[in-house]
């Protein structure tokens, strides 16, 4: 299961309004690449794969491609608007090291 604070459920259902993607869910998955050897990519859509799978926390439907959950489960997704910059966070507790901008890591 990955988990949504407060701060991702408001952005997000803020971005989906703003682009028009009203009925749409969070896509979030892993993909080679980064400092640390992997990288997050969340994207709004609203086509479900077979293979995929979806979770609800917060109201807010996540999904995630099969191979992509056996590195995200147990993450938890949120949003900072702070100094180190603006963007969602990926708090995963799978990973052994994770670059200094956050949006890579390694297992």
């Amino acid at each position: 299961m990955i988990k949504v604070t407060d701060n991702a459920k408001s952005k997000a259902l803020q971005l989906m309004s703003e682009d028009g993607k009203n009925g749409y869910f969070i896509r979030v998955g892993v993909k080679g690449g980064g400092c640390s050897g992997l990288m997050y990519e969340l994207d709004f859509d609203n086509t479900l794969n077979e293979s995929d799978k979806s979770f609800e926390d917060n109201g807010i439907k996540v999904v995630v491609d099969k191979k992509s959950f056996l590195y995200l489960v147990g993450t938890t997704l949120d949003f900072s608007g702070g100094l180190n910059g603006k963007g969602f966070v990926f708090n995963n507790p799978n990973a052994d090291r994770t670059c200094g901008c956050g949006e890579s890591f390694s297992l």
